[in-house]
């Protein structure tokens, strides 16, 4: 990966595929929109960005130098070769070859594991539309105001709520369970920062004992938050994919980058549901 500093920002020179539509659009991630140029505009790390495809590379508009190792290098996880994991996916599981040719260039976001957390407890029961709008409005509740946008609450600021403050993010039945979550992260009973590296059974674990954290959303924070990426998050819709086009298979049987391949059966499924009984 080669970048250089524009007069408009950081141009990425990629060496793959990376495409911006299918990362952002796939169901991980819930502050990306698209604008009409093609464009994405997204907060991240408490800075408002707006990111473009430029033929094979990418341009981070506003973007300074030092913002490469700051933010980007890990969030866009490009220290890995996406190209390579992919033909390893795919030689490994020929079945879910068909997903990873037909939707090329998705990557798996390094999100905050905080927000992560708390967005996937909001995805509970919801459709993408409706999680970003809570997510937005939750932002713009409790997070830090800045130039472009609204901040990701901390875990401590939502600790001292009822939930009844919550009440102008219309999240329902979740604002307990976003609440329980950020008394368990902020007093360190649930140590996110101590998952990257622990076994994924004990991880999961913990993440369970916040009220409302069921399997999926935990999964989901360890993949997506934490980019442990052997999680492999499952659903009802993930169930009846794996059965209908992919066999039954396991995320045993995938490997160490189980949770990429769950990504691409994710969107391939969702992109043609006629194909899922």
């Amino acid at each position: 990966m080669i970048f250089e500093s524009t007069d408009k920002g950081i141009k990425i020179k990629l060496t793959d595929k990376f495409d911006l539509g299918n990362t952002f659009e796939c169901g991980q991630c819930f502050r990306w929109n698209k604008n009409t140029d093609g464009s994405y505009s997204g907060i991240v790390k408490g800075r408002y960005a707006v990111v473009t495809p430029e033929d094979e590379d990418i341009l981070i508009c506003g973007a300074a130098e030092s913002d490469m190792n700051d933010i980007w290098t890990d969030y866009f996880d490009l220290g890995n070769d996406y190209d390579t994991i992919r033909q390893e996916i795919s030689e490994h599981c020929p079945g879910i070859k068909c997903a990873v040719d037909s939707i090329n260039g998705i990557r798996i976001l390094s999100q905050e594991p905080w927000e992560a957390l708390c967005s996937f407890i909001i995805s509970q029961n919801n459709n993408i539309p409706r999680i970003k709008g809570i997510v937005e409005r939750l932002c713009e509740n409790f997070g830090e105001k800045f130039d472009g946008g609204y901040a990701f609450p901390s875990a401590e600021v939502l600790a001292d709520a009822e939930p009844d403050d919550l009440a102008p993010i219309r999240s329902g039945f979740r604002a307990r369970y976003i609440i329980d979550a950020a008394k368990k992260v902020s007093s360190g009973e649930v140590d996110l920062s101590g998952m990257r590296k622990a076994p994924l059974d004990d991880c999961r674990k913990e993440l369970m004992s916040i009220t409302g954290v069921g399997v999926k959303v935990a999964e989901c924070t360890l993949l997506y938050g934490l980019h442990r990426l052997d999680a492999f998050p499952v659903d009802v819709w993930m169930k009846k994919a794996l059965g209908s086009l992919f066999c039954g298979i396991t995320p045993a049987e995938i490997g160490q980058y189980a949770g990429i391949a769950q990504q691409y059966i994710f969107h391939y499924s969702r992109l043609h549901p006629d194909l899922v009984k």
